[in-house]
């Protein structure tokens, strides 16, 4: 038998199964977690912020619209959230750089594969710990509007038209917007690599 989906747990939910509300919570719980971590780089924070995610979805369920994907949804609400408890905080995010865009929507290249150029993988000398370092120091240094869809679409593999609604940006935002966010890091990256270079 099929599991049901998002949407048929909410509609349980709604109209009284305790056991649906505490499955969709099972489901999204790690990945919505690790989602959260990556804005707040802070464990407790990240717990915080999606204890208070499910706690709205439970008491909001009613205005969700059934004809829509839930997951989405739930990605929005954990974003606004994170970006609300962050507002006075610097934040750092980990890019790996084997990391993959995702969505249909896209051709499935690496992270790092974006970075190479004609010559050689900037990094290709460096130790992953090495790499790490570089690549935390570059994300810090690039902003908010730009890391947001690197998270959505390297790590979580969104597709373009759900990144577009957990962020209320048109979709066309959303692309030129990744498309800037990579051309700027693998420029940053690539100084980076370039300076640590000099200075061994």
């Amino acid at each position: 038998m099929n599991a049901p989906t998002d949407e048929q747990l909410l509609a349980k939910h709604l109209e009284g199964d305790p056991a649906a509300f505490r499955t969709l919570v099972e489901r999204h719980m790690r990945e919505l977690s690790q989602f959260v971590y990556r804005f707040t780089n802070s464990r407790s924070a990240a717990d915080d912020v999606v204890q208070d995610t499910f706690v709205q979805i439970h008491l909001s369920a009613a205005s969700f619209d059934p004809a829509r994907r839930l997951k989405p949804w739930l990605f929005t609400i954990a974003a606004n959230k994170a970006r609300d408890r962050l507002r006075s905080r610097t934040r750092r995010r980990e890019v790996p750089l084997d990391a993959q865009i995702g969505g249909a929507d896209d051709d499935g290249q690496r992270f790092v594969d974006l970075l190479a150029d004609e010559e050689s993988d900037p990094a290709e000398r460096m130790s992953a710990d090495e790499q790490d370092a570089v690549v935390r120091e570059v994300v810090d240094g690039m902003p908010e509007h730009l890391t947001e869809v690197l998270v959505l679409a390297y790590f979580h593999q969104f597709a373009y038209r759900d990144i577009a609604d957990i962020l209320g940006i048109p979709l066309g935002t959303v692309k030129s917007r990744l498309h800037a966010a990579v051309a700027q890091f693998g420029t940053r990256y690539k100084a980076a690599v370039k300076d640590r270079e000099k200075d061994e």
